[in-house]
């Protein structure tokens, strides 16, 4: 009887590694304040959960279920591969919805939970608002970008308007022109914007996908960031003008690792299967010593930069631990080079997928090369480690200003890698003066994302909309 009078909240994020994760720290959090929690995968990644984690971990606790809705995509030829993302932005918003609302009658129709009481969904799936609408119970929406990231997002219509886009070309420079229409980003150029705008076509379907999400976000009863205020506070400001309320309630991995609900420390969501052995091979190591190598489970890069990367790393002279995810290298040449491993094999360690957030906070990683995914950032962020940035797609451009322009705790690496511009921040970031500045403001972001009202805006967020009748 206890059980069915909870409140119960469906948690359901975008079908990516990089959504899902912070939604499942976000769940934790709910489930340890009370919530009995349903969080909804696509079925081709609840397939992926399965294999990585073992269908022995999903449904353990009566509190903490796990269900699925279809995609609306054909079945894949290959279950460890992120889906294609356009592909999934053309299906979700046009096979998601009923499927949907399927599962919420039959959430609410089940005796053995309570009644449906509120959605936090991806900000990129508000096909759900309707769905919320007509049960009359709140939607909260998650936008997993950084704050930068969502503003820049919710002004393409700016930039639509404006006449920047679509590009008018790749030539002369144009992607250098500088956006002055966006408050509190002055100074970016369209390079640093969120990469769907590269295109010159004016009915680009991922440019459309953006607006509509956004201008539909204005709908939510809240919006919540995975951010904390003193990191972000100017672009917060901007956003607080244009949406619902706004709260901050990261960093989420942090928060979501100190709550007392000790059950759900067993429960991942990580669609690779990780090598923890890494861990042991960290222990032995120096202090600061390590450069972290990691691009993220979307990332993917040509044969030739993986070569660029491999000879960068080995001419640096530094120990580094990488990360290669099965689809990390595009075309069938996925060999490193065979100079670079006899020149590295004693002190390279390459494994296929690792626990990043452990990884990040070991004492032996001096630099987190890494592609600026928002999760990523965040957590380097929180463990005070400075970052060599090589963003590929999405807000990462964005995120990597940030981080070299405002935060002052990264160094950039041009689109085209070339190995002499790795070896050098790679040396900077280890070993020199410069580098040794920047691990000091790495340490002072750590204290301050140490110091955020984040548990507050929480309490708020789940007095205030969530517990909302």
């Amino acid at each position: 009887m206890e059980m069915m009078q909870k409140p119960h909240a469906v948690c359901i994020p975008f079908p990516a590694q990089g959504h899902i994760n912070p939604m499942l720290k976000f769940a934790k959090i709910l489930h340890s304040k009370g919530f009995h929690i349903t969080f909804v995968n696509t079925e081709f990644n609840h397939q992926r959960l399965i294999k990585s984690q073992g269908s022995d971990i999903l449904n353990r606790l009566p509190s903490f279920q796990f269900d699925t809705i279809p995609d609306g995509l054909p079945p894949p030829e290959n279950f460890d591969v992120t889906q294609d993302i356009s592909s999934l932005f053309k299906s979700l918003p046009e096979n998601c919805l009923e499927p949907f609302k399927k599962l919420l009658m039959k959430l609410n129709g089940s005796k053995t939970s309570p009644r449906v009481s509120c959605i936090v969904s991806d900000g990129s799936m508000s096909f759900t608002l309707d769905a919320a609408d007509e049960l009359g119970i709140p939607d909260v929406l998650f936008w997993t970008p950084s704050a930068c990231g969502f503003l820049a997002y919710a002004h393409y219509i700016t930039l639509k308007e404006k006449g920047y886009i679509p590009l008018k070309d790749f030539t002369n420079g144009y992607l250098d022109t500088i956006v002055d229409c966006i408050p509190s980003m002055k100074g970016m150029g369209l390079k640093d914007m969120p990469t769907f705008v590269r295109t010159t076509d004016p009915d680009d379907m991922k440019i459309n996908y953006v607006i509509r999400e956004t201008a539909r976000s204005k709908k939510a009863s809240a919006i919540i960031l995975n951010t904390f205020e003193e990191l972000e506070h100017d672009v917060l400001k901007e956003l607080s003008l244009i949406y619902p309320p706004i709260y901050t309630i990261g960093p989420l991995h942090t928060l979501s690792d100190t709550t007392e609900n000790k059950n759900l420390e067993f429960l991942s969501t990580s669609l690779w299967k990780e090598d923890t052995k890494c861990l042991d091979w960290l222990n032995s190591k120096e202090p600061n010593s390590v450069v972290y190598v990691n691009f993220g489970s979307i990332t993917v890069m040509t044969p030739q930069q993986l070569v660029e990367f491999s000879f960068g790393l080995a001419n640096s002279d530094q120990t580094f631990l990488w990360v290669i995810r099965p689809d990390l290298v595009s075309g069938d040449s996925k060999l490193f080079p065979k100079e670079f491993l006899e020149a590295t094999n004693t002190r390279g360690l390459i494994v296929s997928w690792c626990p990043q957030e452990k990884v990040l906070n070991h004492p032996s990683i001096g630099a987190f090369l890494t592609h600026c995914g928002w999760n990523s950032t965040l957590e380097s962020i929180a463990s005070g480690v400075p970052m060599i940035c090589w963003p590929f797609f999405a807000e990462q451009q964005t995120n990597c200003w940030y981080i070299c322009n405002k935060w002052g705790i990264g160094l950039e690496i041009y689109n085209n890698v070339d190995r002499k511009q790795v070896m050098n921040h790679v040396k900077t970031l280890m070993v020199e003066e410069k580098g040794k500045e920047m691990r000091e403001m790495a340490r002072i972001w750590k204290k301050k994302a140490e110091s955020s009202s984040s548990w507050l805006n929480i309490d708020s967020l789940v007095n205030q909309v969530l517990l909302r009748s």
